[in-house]
C-alpha cells in the first residue's frame, strides 16, 4: 500500500487536504471572475482571432469579451446593456460587411451612440474613416502587442 504525503499550504506550512486546496482554487476564481468590471463585444472577428482579442484584452484589463457576427445580433447586445466597448473587424469574417458600417449604424442611434467603439483595421485610411464617424482611434491586428494599442484601450477599459 502506497504511502500518501500530505499536501501543504505554501502560506502556513499546514497540512490541507486536497478537497480543501480545490476549495480555495475554486474561491480565487471566483473572486478573479467578479474582479471583471468591463465588458467589450468583438464584431466579425474569426475564430483565431477572437481568441486573440480575448487574450489581449483579458490578460491587460478587468474585462471579458464577448461576440458577434453582424448588425443584427451587434446590436441586439448592445440592447441587453452593459457593454463598455465595441471591437469592430474592418471587413466582418462572416459577409465581409464593412466594419464602418457597423460603427455608423451604432453611433445613428440615439440609445447606443455613446458606447465607445473602435475599429481593428492596420489600414491608417480606415482607422481615419472610422474616427469620421464617430470611433476612437483603433488598432490593428499586426500591434495588439504594442503600448500604444494597451494605452488606446486602456483609456476606455482603465
Amino acid at each position: 500500500m502506497a504511502t500518501r504525503t500530505p499536501l501543504l499550504s505554501p502560506l502556513n506550512m499546514e497540512c490541507e487536504s486536497p478537497l480543501s486546496q480545490l476549495s480555495g482554487l475554486l474561491h480565487s476564481q471566483v473572486e478573479e471572475s467578479s474582479a471583471v468590471t468591463k465588458r467589450v463585444l468583438d464584431v466579425g472577428n474569426c475564430v483565431p482571432d477572437h481568441a486573440s482579442i480575448c487574450s489581449l484584452i483579458e490578460n491587460n484589463f478587468a474585462a471579458q469579451v464577448v461576440q458577434s457576427h453582424g448588425l443584427e445580433d451587434t446590436l441586439a447586445t448592445l440592447r441587453d446593456g452593459g457593454i463598455d466597448l465595441v471591437l469592430v473587424n474592418r471587413k466582418l469574417d462572416r459577409d465581409y460587411t464593412d466594419g464602418i458600417e457597423i460603427i455608423k449604424q451604432i453611433k445613428d442611434d440615439t440609445d447606443l451612440a455613446a458606447t465607445p467603439c473602435m475599429l481593428i483595421t492596420n489600414q491608417a485610411d480606415h482607422q481615419e474613416q472610422a474616427v469620421q464617424v464617430g470611433a476612437a482611434l483603433g488598432f490593428g491586428k499586426l500591434e495588439f502587442d504594442k503600448p500604444e494599442t494597451r494605452n488606446r484601450l486602456s483609456a476606455i477599459l482603465g
